[in-house]
């Protein structure tokens, strides 16, 4: 197309326009709103003129010469009400108008003669504006009418989904929410407010109280309103983030010690404490809190918490003191890494004072394992022999080797004819035990007496799991050799063997018991008075010229010991050591510790040392 062509168009345009009786600015208006013109039928016209110039420039014909006519004509595309208007503009100043008369904004300085199509910015809202919003849509929220208070909002939809979330998910008997003033702006030309949010919820009497801040803009009509966002609800509170009430996790109940005091912080006890169950018809309350989640799964944080968790307080036996005594002195004598125990029991009561254990925090040895006692267990068989007729001035030989028929010796090598029954104890003598068990003890009776007076063998309930001694029935003159000197098949703990110390000391059994409402067996028979005496002699010689003087060295009061060793079959022996000092009675074992007088006898001496009153 040539450039006559080009203008003649034009020339066609002017005429159309002529034959309606309008300019081109007037045709414009007419077609955006005013009656009796159609504004797609121009939109038709403006394009056939465009697809001409494009057919034009596609031809690569001269087009330097510019159109007819006093003024230049230009074809400009823009956006009205949605609708794409081409329009011809005589002059920048004449299209700016047409806009301004769509969009309802006024001319600016800036724009005017600048040839281009725009929207003026608005102002932002001033701050009695933002205030006056403020109010509304607070008051709004507060009453319960989600839909309102949205709609004050930039974003009606997204508000009116997150307020209804929220009061459904937190559930609150009443919302006040107050204005605090003017607060730090996201942006400098948005205002913020201030405000404080108080939530109140059935059966709790406290509030929920916290602070959050709300941003104003403009929204297309002109009104100041909320620029709505999820901090709104709570400053906390982000895209993915949501908040509600759930339950927290079960209260574990903490145990202290017969005082009050806690107990957590002691290693030895970290796998007692958790085995410790409420109180019969004692139930622990979950609680409730109103959490922030982050839909990871992780754990939720806690932002105020409704009904708090509580466990019903048990309050143990056990002695912080003394408990830390013990501790130490298992620690000490387990440096080597030797598996250890230790327990403390008060004998006029039964209550467990004290349980350690080595390797500390691990399985509970002290009261669960189960070995051979070696010659604590001479206690008993001396109440077994007591009451088949032996006092404890017969005289039983200690022999350097005797036979049952395998053969035994003692630690102190040597014969000595003239011991007596205390002698023998004393020193701890194997082969006079041996002898005189053989002669005058029947099968089963060793067993029938720790389990019947000194309760070795029942079913203890003393709070936490516990493992029962077993003392079976010998199978041959061997095995009750063994066992008359506390080796072969017996198993006990220190938890057991303590307990034989105290029914030394006080006389009779009492179950030894972590919480005074465990349900206690009785043992079927009692120690007898005379016996009892006669076991205090012994363990009392013992401590002060016997095997266990070393240890207890010192220790002044009714005091009594007795020291075992228990062969490891090749390695180093096991040390075991029981003794009572007044109202403390304690066991001790090192595994691989050595001679009784050693590493337990020196464990049990401290601990004696600081709670026994002598």
């Amino acid at each position: 197309m040539s450039g006559e062509r080009k203008n003649d168009r034009y020339d066609e345009y002017d005429q159309r326009d002529a034959d309606r009786g309008h300019d081109g600015q007037d045709g414009f208006l007419q077609q955006d709103g005013l009656p009796g013109h159609d504004g797609y039928g121009a939109h038709r016209e403006y394009d056939e003129l465009a697809d001409d110039d494009s057919a034009y420039d596609e031809d690569g014909e001269d087009d330097d010469e510019a159109p007819r006519g006093s003024t230049t004509r230009r074809v400009v595309m823009v956006a009205a009400g949605g609708v794409f208007a081409a329009l011809l503009a005589v002059g920048g100043y004449g299209a700016y108008n047409v806009m301004n008369a769509v969009t309802d904004n006024g001319p600016s300085s800036g724009h005017q003669g600048s040839g281009t199509v725009a929207k003026a910015p608005q102002d932002p809202p001033t701050a009695e504006q933002a205030e006056s919003a403020a109010k509304e849509f607070l008051a709004a929220w507060s009453r319960g009418d989600i839909t309102a208070a949205a709609g004050l909002t930039d974003r009606p939809e997204s508000a009116r989904a997150a307020l209804t979330t929220f009061h459904e998910q937190v559930g609150a008997r009443s919302l006040a929410l107050t204005g605090t003033g003017r607060a730090p702006a996201d942006g400098p030309s948005e205002p913020a407010l201030g405000f404080r949010v108080k939530a109140e919820f059935e059966g709790t009497p406290d509030a929920w109280e916290y602070d959050s801040v709300l941003s104003f803009v403009r929204s297309q009509d002109g009104r100041a309103v909320v620029r709505w966002k999820p901090s709104v609800i709570h400053p906390q509170l982000t895209p993915g983030k949501s908040i509600g009430v759930k339950a927290m996790p079960n209260p574990v109940s903490k145990p202290t010690d017969r005082k009050g005091r806690p107990l957590d912080t002691f290693p030895s006890l970290r796998a007692v404490l958790p085995q410790i169950a409420p109180p019969d018809g004692a139930d622990a309350v979950t609680g409730r809190a109103v959490v922030l989640s982050d839909g990871s799964g992780g754990k939720p944080e806690q932002l105020f918490v409704l009904t708090p968790p509580s466990a019903p307080q048990v309050k143990l036996t056990l002695d912080a003191d003394l408990q830390q005594v013990a501790e130490d002195a298992v620690k000490q004598q387990s440096a080597n890494g030797n598996p250890a125990s230790l327990v403390a029991i008060q004998p006029s009561t039964g209550h467990i004072l004290a349980i350690a254990n080595a390797p500390q925090g691990g399985f509970n040895r002290a009261v669960a394992g189960g070995q051979p006692p070696g010659s604590t267990m001479k206690v008993i068989t001396s109440a077994a022999l007591l009451q088949a007729g032996v006092s404890p001035d017969t005289v039983v030989p200690c022999k350097d080797t005797t036979y049952s028929p395998r053969a035994w010796h003692n630690d102190e090598r040597g014969d000595f004819p003239s011991y007596t029954l205390t002698d023998d104890f004393t020193h701890s003598c194997n082969t006079g035990f041996i002898d005189k068990g053989l002669e005058k003890l029947q099968p089963g009776a060793l067993g029938r007496v720790a389990r019947e007076q000194f309760g070795l063998g029942l079913e203890w309930h003393i709070g936490i799991p516990s493992r029962d001694g077993t003392i079976p029935a010998p199978g041959n003159k061997d095995e009750a050799a063994a066992q008359y000197i506390g080796q072969g098949q017996i198993q006990v703990n220190s938890l057991l063997m303590a307990s034989v110390a105290a029914t030394v000391q006080n006389g009779t059994f009492r179950q030894p018991v972590l919480r005074e409402d465990a349900k206690r067996v009785t043992a079927p028979d009692k120690l007898p008075a005379d016996v009892a005496r006669d076991l205090r002699a012994m363990m009392a010689k013992t401590a002060t010229q016997g095997t266990a003087r070393t240890p207890m060295a010192g220790l002044s009061g009714q005091i009594g010991a007795k020291t075992g060793t228990v062969e490891a079959g090749g390695q180093a022996n096991n040390s075991w050591f029981i003794a009572y000092r007044g109202d403390l009675a304690v066991a001790a074992e090192v595994e691989g510790g050595g001679h009784g007088f050693s590493a337990a006898g020196v464990a049990a001496a401290q601990v004696l040392k600081a709670g026994g009153k002598g």
